[in-house]
């Protein structure tokens, strides 16, 4: 296991919660969760229909911003077990009190709260508002409304998830507007279900990162084109494999990727979900890829470059990284 200190792009905060946590909160809500669990406690899923149906049974017992702040403790303290030191997670408003502005700002308060005594335990974080793209962009503009009125401090980012299906990201374009007059980073989900067209779509919101991004390997002139405009590739191999993108770890195109000089990152996605941890993602790559310590020191100081923090911690994070 390499020792270099992590940077985490990709992960989405209620795709994060341990399952003992949800089965608690149950447990304290009086909640059935029948068939959300196996024997052992886990997840159980086996095909991406069952994966989104247990995803949202799990998460719908979270409301409010306690729930959500003891989450965001939990997801940290996991991460820093892991050998982060700097995570971005996704959260969304439309989960928060239904995009309602006061409600997101009592969940924003909580977390930072939460973030500032993680800080100081050694881990960082910032949060990237995410806006549900099958919901429709009607929905995505009140999320985008409360990414603009809350960035700063610990929100630092919109983005975008959901089926990678449902309309166009231009659909989507005021929101991703609106939070670049905000000053937050833009990143987008893009290239995981669908082929390069999506990431080439996704590109055409400014965005300077791109959740997942993976079928960009299916046309060698996007790849190109990521590796010139120096665009940062939120890589989750672990995820791809699980959901069965790629059939093994050898088969994923991440090393593909980075050896045609595009900027990617490594990161988990919904770890608990896929049976995946930091650790195991690099373990893997590792193993498949014959990857050692510089090659995961280079990725870690890519992900810092990208990362939307301001240029303060960017600095403080740097000097635990070794050189690249």
């Amino acid at each position: 296991m390499t020792s270099v200190p992590r940077i985490e792009l990709h992960l989405h905060l209620e795709g994060a919660a341990p399952p003992a946590f949800i089965r608690s909160l149950a447990a304290e809500k009086r909640r059935d969760l029948s068939g959300v669990f196996d024997a052992a406690g886990n997840y159980r899923w086996t095909v991406f229909r069952d994966f989104l149906r247990v995803y949202e049974a799990a998460t719908s017992v979270l409301a409010g911003p306690e729930d959500y702040a003891r989450l965001l403790r939990l997801v940290l303290e996991s991460c820093a077990e892991q050998g982060a030191i700097y995570v971005e997670t996704f959260v969304s408003p439309e989960f928060c009190g239904g995009a309602d502005l006061p409600a997101w700002r009592e969940h924003v308060a909580a977390w930072s709260e939460v973030a500032a005594d993680m800080d100081r335990q050694g881990i960082a974080s910032r949060g990237i508002v995410t806006p549900i793209r099958h919901f429709g962009p009607e929905k995505a503009r009140r999320s985008a409304i409360c990414a603009a009125e809350t960035a700063g401090g610990w929100i630092a980012g919109l983005g975008l998830a959901g089926a990678e299906t449902a309309g166009k990201p231009q659909d989507f374009a005021w929101s991703f507007d609106c939070a670049r007059e905000a000053g937050l980073g833009l990143t987008c989900h893009a290239g995981e279900w669908c082929g390069p067209q999506s990431v080439r779509d996704a590109l055409g919101l400014g965005v300077t990162r791109i959740g997942h991004g993976v079928r960009a390997i299916d046309d060698p002139a996007l790849v190109r084109d990521l590796a010139e405009q120096g665009v940062t590739l939120e890589v989750c191999p672990g995820s791809n494999v699980a959901l069965g993108l790629y059939p093994d770890w050898p088969s994923h195109p991440i090393a593909r990727l980075a050896d045609a000089g595009c900027r990617v990152t490594v990161s988990t996605d919904d770890p608990p979900f896929f049976d995946t941890t930091l650790s195991r993602e690099y373990d893997r790559l590792a193993d498949a890829f014959g990857w050692g310590e510089p090659d995961f020191a280079r990725l870690n100081h890519w992900a810092l470059d990208a990362a939307f923090c301001d240029a303060a911690t960017r600095d403080r994070l740097r000097k635990q990284l070794p050189p690249p």
